[in-house]
């Protein structure tokens, strides 16, 4: 499918004369693909975890955050396809538009996709996750090591709405879990969702 056409559902629910979030260009920069964890203060707290596939950022709402214990299983619920350039995107989306709220970076870095079949061999990760699981390991400055997402209800054909779930490989260590949101800081500015909020206002 086409890059514009991927992105139909993203533009078409924003005004980009009022928010400050990129329009999207679909281009490539770099040579691992990315990741990035957002926190957003919508109408409710949660955090945004995405993967680059491709052209675009594959996304899912996670309310806890990603977890470094892989005792915990975090819902994860998918959104629509955002552009690459979201990587880098903090500020303030206005109230009364889509997802309006504060928005920071929490992590972000490269991810190496790690789905096999079961002779082992490497699958193409856009494939893994259309089957519903999909394994890789983020190299962030925050989260590292192996993660799994699996499906567990909807998609391709199944009932209801799609739902996920994004675990921690046993006995992989390394990186937190996910921090009290209104506290963290963001690893592009350092700042807080209060302070982003409190500089936006100022402007």
């Amino acid at each position: 499918m086409a890059d514009r056409d991927r992105l139909r559902e993203y533009r078409g629910e924003r005004d980009f004369e009022r928010t400050g979030e990129p329009r999207g260009s679909g281009a490539s920069r770099a040579d691992r693909p990315r990741f990035v964890v957002q926190i957003h203060d919508a109408s409710t707290m949660h955090f945004d975890f995405r993967l680059q596939v491709g052209d675009v950022l594959k996304s899912w709402s996670i309310p806890k955050g990603p977890s470094a214990d892989p005792k915990d299983k975090r819902l994860a619920v998918p959104t629509e396809d955002h552009p690459l350039e979201y990587e880098r995107f903090e500020g303030v989306i206005p109230r009364g538009e889509y997802g309006g709220g504060t928005v920071i970076v929490w992590d972000h870095g490269t991810y190496e996709p790690l789905s096999h079949d079961r002779g082992g061999r490497p699958v193409d990760f856009a494939e893994s996750l259309e089957h519903g699981h999909a394994t890789f390991r983020l190299h962030g400055s925050k989260l590292r090591g192996a993660y799994a997402l699996t499906r567990f209800r909807g998609g391709r054909g199944g009932a209801g709405e799609e739902a996920w779930l994004l675990v921690k490989r046993a006995g992989d260590t390394g990186g937190p879990g996910a921090p009290d949101p209104r506290r963290a800081r963001s690893a592009k500015s350092g700042r807080t969702l209060g302070q982003v909020a409190s500089d936006a206002a100022r402007r």
